[in-house]
């Protein structure tokens, strides 16, 4: 699922760079990669476990953001005879270059996932392998976990199986090249095909009551001497892509439970006060919800290229803190088993050169398709798995909010005493004279505190700038 996505351009970097540097030291965050983990990942990158089956044959292409070089899935699309699709999907076999127990294992476990700054990465596995042996950049023939899945007329699964391959990627595509070939017709079928089943799969999403965020990509440029805050809307082939991958966590966890063992994520129904919050951000950013439209029709109505709206779809994903993981044994099975934004049993098993857990699903589900018990690392590590993600995903979380306050300093820093509109969005319960105020323009965020009256929530309330210094405090205003 999305997170808020925020990077930094042109001359606005130099600024924030030492702020960002500063937040890394005080957040602990792993950089450099001990001399053991870089000589074992160049020798596994030079010697990997290679599987049996050929699969080089099939015209595989990528699809990411422009530059990226740790690209973890290259997809072809087909029609099959029936009327329905194929999907085959194949997966940067991370376990052939780790070894269990191994620097590399043991090093990836202590950063459980990929950390991203607005000025770059922080990678989970060294260069060496994510960005090449095990990237699926084009032109190279590389062990992969090929997931195929076979959909009717209407982009329900019909069947699944998975199996370690060697694949050889032909092209790396972006969203905007992917998006302009469809759009202008000249797109080849494997490409053109990611509109229809994208979109069959939307319409299946609805039916079930699931949500899918178009999150926007935060960006802070400098413009006229002082910074601007951005964003940039996702494409719909950003979405097509991502229902590729969400329909293959589906066939995994389904994999996992008719095997009685593996690890779902889950999420809770978000509890009425959270979707209540998010009401008081509509009204504060003007967008119309009727009491009887729900949340995922409000959601799905909404324009990412409308800055209020923009504004909005962010704020949406705070009701995707419950997400985490469930490991189950022995058929039994966890309560909740799905995921709420989902509707539908899901797991992670798509990223797994940036996330940690990718790699033990996907090991579980290769090994249910082939009617062998999982390897004995996979089981020994999944009892800790569900912790391990989760002090990763806080320091992630972490990392997201305090770029994101970093960046929004940066954009008022030379604003100080100035008033804007704004409305109440939370106020709190033990001083109601502190909350936490949405400003109309720029779409921002913060703290307001000072006053001698209680805030009103959900009003409209004009606000004085009193502090904004990337890198030492946060934003905060104050009544005007």
């Amino acid at each position: 699922m999305p997170r808020r996505q925020i990077r930094v351009t042109g001359a606005a970097e130099a600024p924030l760079r030492a702020a960002l540097r500063a937040l890394r030291a005080e957040l602990g965050v792993p950089d450099v990669f001990p001399p053991a983990v870089l000589a074992e990942a160049e020798a596994a990158a030079k010697a990997p476990r290679l599987p049996a089956r050929d699969a080089t044959d099939i015209p595989f292409f990528t699809v990411d953001p422009p530059g990226s070089t740790d690209l973890d899935q290259a997809m072809h699309l087909s029609r099959r005879a029936d009327g329905g699709f194929r999907v085959q999907y194949a997966i940067a076999d991370v376990a052939a270059f780790v070894t269990p127990g191994g620097a590399v294992d043991t090093e990836a476990h202590r950063r459980v996932m990929t950390l991203y700054f607005p000025d770059g990465r922080v990678p989970l596995h060294p260069p060496v392998l994510s960005e090449g042996a095990a990237s699926l950049l084009p032109g190279r023939t590389v062990p992969a976990l090929l997931w195929r899945i076979d959909l009717d007329a209407y982009g329900h699964r019909v069947a699944t199986d998975v199996s370690h391959a060697l694949v050889r990627s032909r092209a790396r595509l972006d969203y905007a090249e992917v998006q302009e070939r469809i759009d202008t017709g000249t797109a080849e079928e494997p490409i053109a095909l990611l509109r229809d089943i994208g979109l069959l799969r939307e319409r299946l999403e609805v039916e079930r009551g699931g949500i899918s965020l178009a999150v926007p990509e935060q960006e802070i440029v400098e413009r006229d001497g002082g910074y601007v805050l951005e964003y940039r809307a996702p494409r719909p082939a950003d979405a097509w892509n991502a229902h590729i991958s969400l329909l293959t966590g589906a066939a995994a966890a389904d994999l996992m439970t008719a095997a009685g063992t593996g690890i779902l994520r889950t999420l809770p129904t978000a509890p009425s006060g959270a979707v209540a919050r998010l009401r008081r951000s509509a009204k504060a950013l003007g967008i119309d919800w009727p009491h009887h439209v729900s949340y995922a029709a409000l959601v799905r109505s909404l324009d990412p290229h409308d800055t209020r709206h923009a504004a909005f779809l962010q704020d949406c994903t705070t009701l995707l803190r419950g997400a985490g993981y469930t490991v189950f044994t022995d058929g039994d099975l966890p309560v909740p088993a799905v995921h709420a934004a989902v509707a539908d049993e899901y797991t992670h098993c798509t990223a797994p050169l940036r996330r940690l857990v990718d790699r033990y699903a996907g090991e579980l589900c290769a090994a249910v398709a082939a009617g062998r018990e999982p390897p004995e690392w996979v089981l020994a590590a999944l009892p800790d798995l569900p912790q391990e993600m989760a002090a990763g995903a806080r320091r992630a979380g972490t990392v997201e909010r305090e770029c994101v306050d970093i960046v929004e300093a940066a954009v008022l820093a030379d604003r100080v005493g100035e008033v804007f509109d704004a409305y109440v969005i939370d106020v709190r319960d033990r001083d109601p004279s502190v909350g936490t105020v949405h400003l109309e323009d720029p779409a921002v965020v913060g703290r307001v505190e000072g006053g001698t009256r209680e805030l009103p929530l959900g009003e409209r309330l004009r606000v004085r700038l009193t502090r904004a210094d990337p890198g030492r405090e946060k934003v905060l205003f104050a009544p005007a």
